[in-house]
């Protein structure tokens, strides 16, 4: 088992691709790296909470974005690297009058210390952000360190 989760949104698969690649705009303005090309590895940091390393590992334009997990550090967990080797996919896809984005994270599973927290905050990243992002330009991005997901106790991915 895997989190999955997905929205739909009355934008093009081209435009919806475009907000999925841009990570600054929905996830975190300062993440260091490459977002958009395979091979590109790029890194997130939330203060010393949670850092980690991505490698995009599958770009098909309009249709689908694949990444790697090659490092990670949670500053909460007893395991600090839940998430190495884990991958995450956005699938795109027309979907009645709009286009359907359906993320998955592989491997992020229950038993995972971090299950809870990540779910929570991946579901105000990618259920929130993102879809505003595609929809009026602007995602809510942590910033300057300081994470956007509404519950404070919250402070991952």
């Amino acid at each position: 088992m895997s989190f999955t989760t997905s929205f739909t949104v009355d934008r093009t698969p081209g435009e919806v691709f475009s907000a999925v690649t841009n990570v600054r705009g929905w996830w975190s303005e300062e993440i260091e790296g490459g977002t958009a090309a395979v091979g590109d590895e790029f890194d997130y940091h939330m203060r010393d909470l949670h850092t980690c390393r991505i490698r995009v590992t599958e770009v098909v334009p309009d249709r689908r974005v694949g990444w790697l997990v090659l490092d990670n550090h949670f500053a909460f967990t007893t395991d600090k690297s839940e998430w190495i080797g884990t991958t995450v996919t956005f699938e795109i896809a027309e979907s009645g009058d709009g286009t359907e984005v359906r993320f998955t994270h592989h491997g992020l599973v229950p038993e995972y210390e971090c299950f809870d927290v990540c779910v929570n905050a991946w579901g105000f990243y990618v259920g929130t952000s993102l879809p505003e992002l595609i929809t009026t330009g602007t995602g809510r991005p942590n910033v300057n360190g300081t994470h956007q997901v509404p519950d404070p106790v919250v402070t991952a991915p």
